[in-house]
């Protein structure tokens, strides 16, 4: 770990959003499921949400081009039970579906708590997902195709929440708790010292200024 790493480390860190994410419903491709990770860790996602009906259509998690490292996904049973967990944590819940009545995904706040659910590459959202959402949005399209790939959506819809948040000052400085902030910072610096400390329940060492570790690392 150089000290000019572990300010990168820092920067990306300090610029993550708690309060922003996406809800993949059964998003099972591997290079859709490895593209909207990238959106999320650009526009600075914490955290993501995936639910996958048919566990033998999960991707693997070495088809995320490296990002799976820097944006945590969280799984859930079913989607009634993520969009239920997401909308108990004050999250607004936006359905991207490109339906007569959606509203143009530039017509929405995104600097309020938001999780975008997105659907499969080729059925889009269930009946579901679209019930369990606030409202619906869509790209507005001029051709002949009737939406974007998912992925393409994803970018499009994140950049736009990106740039009302780059207005608002959300990114001007850490907006996690403290505790999450210093795990998870430690969890980047040192992955293979994290595995070790969690797999024996250990607490992580202290880290200096540089992002070396500081303190002995336990060993009972």
């Amino acid at each position: 770990m150089t000290p000019q790493r572990f300010k990168k480390l820092r920067r990306v860190l300090d610029s993550r959003q708690p309060d922003l994410t996406v809800l993949l419903d059964n998003v099972h491709k591997a290079h859709n499921f490895s593209a909207i990770l990238r959106s999320c860790d650009a526009v600075g996602v914490f955290e993501a949400h995936a639910v996958w009906p048919d566990p033998t259509l999960r991707p693997s998690h070495l088809t995320s081009g490296g990002t799976r490292k820097w944006v945590g996904i969280r799984t859930h049973p079913d989607i009634d039970s993520a969009l239920a967990e997401l909308r108990e944590r004050g999250f607004q819940l936006i359905a991207a579906h490109p339906a007569e009545n959606a509203r143009d995904y530039r017509d929405v706040d995104y600097t309020r708590p938001t999780a975008l659910v997105l659907g499969a590459e080729l059925e889009g959202l269930g009946g579901a997902a679209l019930a369990g959402s606030d409202l619906q949005i869509c790209v507005p399209m001029m051709g002949m195709v009737e939406s974007l790939n998912v992925s393409v959506a994803a970018a499009t819809i994140l950049f736009e929440a990106q740039r009302q948040r780059a207005s608002a000052n959300l990114y001007a400085e850490s907006r996690l708790k403290p505790e999450v902030y210093a795990s998870t910072l430690f969890e980047w610096a040192h992955p293979a010292v994290a595995r070790y400390c969690r797999r024996r329940g250990f607490a992580y060492p202290e880290l200096d200024e540089d992002g070396e570790i500081s303190g002995p690392i336990p060993t009972r």
